[in-house]
């Protein structure tokens, strides 16, 4: 993943009026269709924050699709150089999810990312924004609404309504285990609405988040020496 991510031209923004400038011309390139062949191995990312000593930590996971058992970690630590504002997310965390990335041994067939994909107000959020970057797919798993009306699903594991926005869907509001909040799934790009949520179900078990964000998520929350968690 090194040589291919290194070879990336990504400009930043410095503004939040940039930051709108770069997202409308990126969200030109979304594609809401299937577009994969293989799907055999998913990258589970999130990030946290050091607000302290200004640091952004991103955190990945490789994960077998058909047995979700982990196959590698990585980790990547980044000065954090946008602020936090709604709806540019992606601008404070992508740099160091790139910085994770590069430190794969192979390539994903697909990123399934802890936040918004298309649903955002323009149509932007990071899971989208990886995925056109890198042109690959990748899906969004968000535990909150950002923009979009639904309907509470029922409160049993599986149940789903449509995330709207005035006539388009942007996403799919999932009860992923009985009587918990649901989750929020948007398609990032090279998925549709459908089949982000049938990989979703498939990366679910006893807990409430799938197992790619779930394990990124549980390593963000426990420091530890090597790279690769699972050595």
């Amino acid at each position: 993943m090194k040589e291919f991510i290194s070879q990336l031209d990504i400009k930043w923004p410095e503004s939040a009026a940039e930051a709108v400038i770069v997202q409308k011309e990126l969200g030109q390139k979304v594609q809401i269709k299937n577009n994969f062949k293989t799907l055999k191995i998913i990258a589970g990312v999130d990030c946290s924050y050091d607000i302290k000593n200004n640091l952004s930590h991103a955190y990945v996971v490789l994960m077998e699709l058909d047995n979700l058992k982990p196959i590698t970690s990585t980790k990547a630590e980044l000065p954090t150089t946008f602020p936090y504002i709604p709806g540019f997310l992606s601008f404070r965390e992508i740099p160091v999810i790139l910085e994770a990335l590069k430190l794969l041994p192979q390539k994903p067939n697909l990123f399934m990312v802890d936040g918004q994909g298309i649903a955002h107000p323009r149509r932007m959020g990071i899971a989208a924004h990886l995925g056109v970057l890198l042109d690959m797919p990748s899906i969004g798993v968000a535990k909150s609404r950002l923009t979009g009306v639904y309907k509470e699903p029922g409160f049993q594991k599986g149940n789903q309504t449509p995330l709207m926005d005035k006539n388009e869907q942007i996403g799919t509001v999932l009860r992923s285990k009985d009587n918990v909040k649901p989750l929020f799934i948007s398609p990032g790009h090279k998925v549709d609405n459908e089949t982000a949520v049938k990989i979703v179900e498939r990366c679910l078990t006893r807990y409430k988040l799938p197992e790619p964000t779930r394990i990124a998520d549980k390593i963000s929350k426990q420091p530890y020496r090597q790279n690769n968690l699972f050595e």
